[in-house]
């Protein structure tokens, strides 16, 4: 399901765990915005690992013309990543917390 939510200024993107299976099965980019260190800690094997710090200066290692599913640890950070993603041009979801995109 998606949000409608504001969140940030915007319209939230945020969407449940359904969704977000959904979507990386159907070919979206499954996008973890944590740092290094807790992207070592575990992740889904097909997340793609960009921390949110570095994400402005690394949206030319994203493929254009695709979903990005984007999480976190909480959900805060992948929410300031898709508004930073979504201003960019992508097509971009916000799952929350990294416990809703593990069965990715």
């Amino acid at each position: 399901m998606f949000g409608s939510d504001k969140l940030f200024g915007g319209t939230s993107r945020r969407i449940d765990s359904t969704t977000a299976a959904r979507l990386v099965g159907e070919g979206a980019l499954l996008l973890d915005v944590r740092t290094p260190a807790e992207f070592a800690t575990g992740a889904p094997s097909r997340a793609l690992n960009i921390p949110v710090q570095e994400l402005a200066q690394r949206l030319g290692e994203l493929p254009s013309g695709r979903t990005i599913v984007a999480y976190c640890r909480s959900g805060v950070r992948s929410a300031a990543a898709v508004e930073q993603l979504v201003t960019a041009g992508f097509d971009a979801y916000d799952a929350g917390g990294v416990g809703n995109v593990m069965e990715c």
